[in-house]
């Protein structure tokens, strides 16, 4: 399999470090509010790079963190708590809200088809690893105390900006509008580890430390989750690419610095969803959730097919209309592969096994699910009986996730049920031929004698069906 490596800016073999296991992270939710579908599209693109790494063999132990406290709403450690603030607008503790939105985070992915990571870890269980690895670091000498909040020395790495070349005042954290400059900092691109000065009176969640009552950094958090699940090295890192800086570029500084080694492999960044005027995101009002999405009648399945139909490294633009062609595509390919027949003959394995092929090829390139949704289509097109077509569909969608049987089996089920009775068969064949001379007052006419009797046809491209009214 070749991945891009956002750490390299290039696509590379992927060599897990042991031969038995490949270790996995996923950025997690910060537990506020409900996920939007931007946010659910990284999601569902690393499980599918979970499930395709299962899907070739490999054995994946993925751990996902739950933020539910210390995340600011600012890159420079400054501005509003988001956690404090969904407490606030719903009038209930942060743990409350931290419940809340966890379940209603797992619920929107069981409605996507996403696997729960083998490892959840909230961000509230880990404080003596927080705390260990801080002092760690000040031992070491990349951190310092000041104005009562611990931050990481940038100024001791040889390299900070390890995604991109850019020079540092380009990158500059505390330039935007609206965003304070934290004096307290030796170099503007220093990191809070710990507070224990916050600008919030009311802060809710607080712990003891060596430096006084505080809570930790948002970007310790991944570094130490990470490391107690999957120890002292990763092969690949995933998460949103706007994490790239300084999130992620922040975890590899402190990770590194407390380790003496290299700690990450493969970074693996899913691109944004944007709407018609941008980036979605929860303060710009286009809060679109999976909830959203089922009241106005489309299946959240719907919403993942049409993320598959792009690459992960390429911007997605969101409209309803996008949705709709999406989901005319998913019913017109569930209709297909219902009409094929269970009891369609053996499975040829020879046959199976080149479709398979082609399946392969679109994830062994960087994971090219458009690709790899083609070739669904492949399947329908291929010089094989339907018992294996079925088959193949079946094995894909270990990997899309789509449903693509189960839908058919409904379709199936929804169809009406053929009944026998000589006489009645008769009287179809009778109208078949006469609509076949274009005798339309004869096929009008057995179709309403039918009718009188508690008979209803029903047309299909197989030909003509009934049943008892």
């Amino acid at each position: 399999m070749y991945l891009y490596n956002s750490l390299t800016h290039k696509k590379e073999l992927f060599v897990p470090n042991h031969p038995d296991i490949v270790k996995m992270y996923t950025c997690g939710p910060t537990v506020y509010h409900y996920a939007h579908i931007g946010n659910l599209r990284s999601y569902i693109m690393e499980d599918v790079l979970e499930k395709s790494l299962r899907y070739l063999g490999y054995n994946v132990k993925r751990v996902m963190n739950i933020t539910d406290v210390g995340h600011l709403a600012s890159d420079a450690d400054t501005g509003e708590d988001k956690m404090l603030k969904g407490a606030k607008r719903e009038h209930k503790s942060v743990m409350e809200i931290a419940k809340f939105y966890t379940d209603a985070f797992f619920t929107d992915c069981a409605k996507l088809n996403i696997k729960t990571p083998d490892v959840v870890e909230p961000a509230t269980n880990c404080i003596d690893e927080y705390i260990h690895m801080v002092t760690t670091l000040l031992d070491k000498g990349y951190a310092y105390q000041a104005g009562g909040n611990i931050y990481f020395d940038t100024s001791k790495l040889e390299k900070y900006y390890v995604f991109n070349d850019h020079n540092e005042e380009d990158l500059a954290v505390g330039v935007r509008e609206g965003v304070e400059e934290d004096t307290n900092k030796r170099n503007k691109n220093d990191f809070v580890l710990w507070f224990t000065k916050s600008k919030f009176e009311d802060q809710a969640l607080k712990w003891d430390s060596p430096w006084g009552v505080g809570y930790p950094g948002w970007h310790i958090e991944c570094s130490c989750i990470s490391m107690k699940h999957l120890g002292e090295d990763m092969d690949i890192h995933c998460g949103g690419i706007d994490n790239a800086f300084p999130h992620h570029t922040n975890e590899i500084a402190q990770s590194e610095a407390y380790l003496g080694h290299k700690w990450c492999n493969y970074w693996f960044h899913v691109h944004h969803l944007n709407t018609e005027s941008g980036k979605m995101s929860k303060s710009k009002g286009e809060f679109l959730t999976v909830s959203l999405l089922e009241e106005k009648g489309y299946d959240p399945i719907v919403y993942r097919l049409f993320c598959l139909q792009s690459h992960y490294r390429r911007n997605l633009v969101f409209s309803w209309e996008n949705l709709d062609n999406a989901a005319v595509t998913y019913e017109k390919l569930i209709a297909k592969i219902a009409a094929l027949d269970p009891n369609g003959g053996e499975i040829e394995t020879e046959a199976l096994s080149k479709l398979k092929e082609r399946f392969v090829t679109a994830l062994n390139g960087d994971l090219n699910t458009s690709l790899a949704v083609t070739a669904l289509y492949d399947v329908l097109k291929a010089k094989t009986n339907d018992a294996t077509k079925l088959a193949a569909f079946a094995d894909f969608d270990q990997v899309l996730g789509l449903n693509l049987l189960a839908a058919a089996q409904k379709v199936r089920d929804a169809q009406p049920k053929e009944e026998s009775d000589p006489e009645i068969d008769a009287m179809l064949l009778a109208r078949a031929e006469a609509k076949k001379a274009k005798n339309w007052a004869e096929a009008d006419r057995i179709r309403d004698e039918l009718k009188a009797r508690g008979i209803e046809i029903i047309d299909t491209p197989q030909g003509a069906k009934w049943k008892r009214i």
